[in-house]
This record gives C-alpha cells, structure tokens and sequence, in this order.
C-alpha cells in the first residue's frame, strides 16, 4: 500500500526487486527489554520493511512485510512481538492486511499477484489465491459483510472473495472498475492507481484512493461502475492506507507524512478535509489501523534510508483526532 520514494521511482520492476532484497533469514525479532504499557513506538525486527498493518481481536497488531512476505505480531500491551508467518521470500509480499472476527488475518500480496489467509493466532496458512498472472500490484483489502475485497493498483479490477457464513470461497471474483476511476500509465509514480479501499459509511458501498492522482472514489460493489468523491477542491495526492471509523475517514498521505481527516457523508459521495495530522516520528508511513483511542501506523522509510537487512524499522501510535 506505499508508494516508493521519487528518487527510487525511474523503474517499477527496480523498485520492486529492492523490496524484495533483504532475505528471510535477516527478520529475526528484535531484544525486548523492560517496556512502558502500551508503548507508542514498537520495534520492528531489522530489515522487515514494514507495509501493511492490522489489530484485533484484542491488544494485538499484526504488520506485513514488503521482504519476502513475513507477519509480525506485536502485543500492544508491551510492544514485544514475534514472527508468527514467515514469507517465502519468492516474490510475495504482504502489504494491506484485515482481520475477521473468525481470528483470521487476509493478506494482500503485492508483487506475487496473490492473496492469502492465514491464523491470526498461531500463523498457520489457511487459504491462498492466485489473482492475476501478469503484472499486477495486489495491494490493500477489507472486509465487508460476506466478503472480503482487495485492490490492485496496476490493474483496474477489485478481486472479492465471498465469505458466505464466513466460509472461505476456492476462488476469486475479478470485478472490472468502471467510470469516474481512470487508470493512468508511466514509469514509476504514474503506475500506483487504486490503493486503500475501505467500506462506505453506510455500508452499502465502498471507498477507493487513486495514489497517483488523489483522488477519492466510490465503488458500487455489484457493478465496479466508480464515481468520484466530492472533496470540495482537496484531493489526497500520495494517498495509501484507509480507515474509516463512523463517518470519519483517514487517510494516509504517505510521501507527505501526513493522515488526512475527511468528514464524509453517509453515502460516501461527498466529504471535507477537516484536518491533517503530521507527526515527528513519521517516516513514509503506508498504512493504518485503530486500537482504543490510537492509530497506527508502520513507517516504511524509503526517503531516509536504503532497504538493507540490517535497518531497523518500527511503527508508531498517535492519540486518533
């Protein structure tokens, strides 16, 4: 769910081989000494690169990597953690994440062009995807009432995986997104369209953030058929994660170090940008997720430092406006 630096932007496939260079042996926790209640910074293990973000049931997170895949999962309580799903390191990734209340965690995939669903408790696969089999960037996901549905932003399809009565389906449903959202091409920046998606208020519909051009978008979930948000002159450039709690959005604007506050309406078709929030601590943070009166978010840190395995990474709390 990021967006790379710009000066790491010139070649997608370059980009996207760095994400992937720090080995899986290199994600070892990191040493856990005496710690505050519930601390607002969490150590990441060296060289995770941290992308995607989920929490719950209870004080837990749990934070994908673009490094081969791996899932970490941190008590909120202490900040201590452990690697519960370690990723193959062959090309898929973990980026956007949600959990269900069947103790599940759904697993974007990134580069791999997959998705996956693993125990939220003990890491165990569940079930696996194959979405796309050219290019393709597979990059957030939500979970709705009977599904469960994940973005990419290379091509212009949401792929939906019915849950009926919770039971995970064989196979995938590619809807084709229509409209308002139009798909842009180029090198680099230009080819990261649809990225955080997240429910509309009411519920009936759902919320997409276009990163290369700012836009907001509602999706009708039956047809793929797209129509624009009316944000009233704003716009959300570099837009990445999504969470919306009531009728309150925030978005991550990622190269910006910025989470945006958007007051929609009910229907998801109309919103304000009513404040932007920015933090000292923020480097490149890509996604977020609440716990009690907190949002989190993992800092990716590609403008400060170069991916290697033995960077240290973390993600941090800040009271939710």
């Amino acid at each position: 769910m990021r967006r790379p630096r710009i000066f790491a932007l010139l070649a997608l496939p370059l980009v996207l081989a760095a994400a992937l260079s720090a080995p899986a042996h290199a994600l070892s926790a990191p040493a856990q000494g005496a710690a505050e209640p519930y601390p607002t910074t969490i150590r990441l293990p060296d060289g995770f690169q941290p992308e995607g973000i989920a929490t719950g049931p209870g004080p837990f997170a749990y934070v994908g990597s673009m490094a081969g895949g791996s899932i970490y999962r941190a008590d909120l309580r202490t900040g201590r953690g452990a690697i519960i799903n370690r990723g193959s390191g062959a090309g898929t990734q973990a980026l956007g994440m949600k959990t269900d209340a069947h103790g599940r965690l759904f697993i974007a995939g990134g580069t791999g062009g997959d998705a996956r669903v693993i125990d939220a408790r003990t890491g165990e696969p569940l079930a696996s995807y194959r979405l796309a089999t050219g290019p393709s960037f597979v990059n957030d996901v939500i979970l709705t009432q009977g599904a469960a549905w994940i973005t990419d932003s290379v091509n212009p399809v949401l792929y939906k995986l019915p849950l009926h009565g919770g039971r995970l389906p064989a196979d995938a449903v590619r809807i084709p997104l229509t409209g308002d959202l139009v798909y842009q091409t180029g090198p680099g920046s230009a080819a990261f369209n649809a990225n955080g998606i997240t429910p509309t208020p009411d519920g009936r519909g759902l919320i997409v953030v276009q990163s290369n051009t700012g836009g907001l978008f509602h999706v009708d979930p039956a047809t793929g058929v797209t129509r624009r948000v009316d944000l009233h002159g704003e716009s959300l450039p570099e837009g990445d994660g999504l969470l919306l709690h009531g009728r309150t959005l925030y978005a991550v604007q990622n190269r910006f170090n910025t989470v945006a506050v958007v007051r929609l309406n009910a229907a998801g078709t109309e919103g304000r940008v009513v404040r932007r929030v920015t933090d000292s601590r923020f480097d490149l943070p890509t996604t977020i997720a609440a716990f009690g009166s907190r949002l989190y978010l993992p800092n990716i840190q590609f403008f400060s430092t170069e991916p290697t395995p033995h960077v240290p990474y973390n993600a941090v709390a800040i009271p939710r406006p």
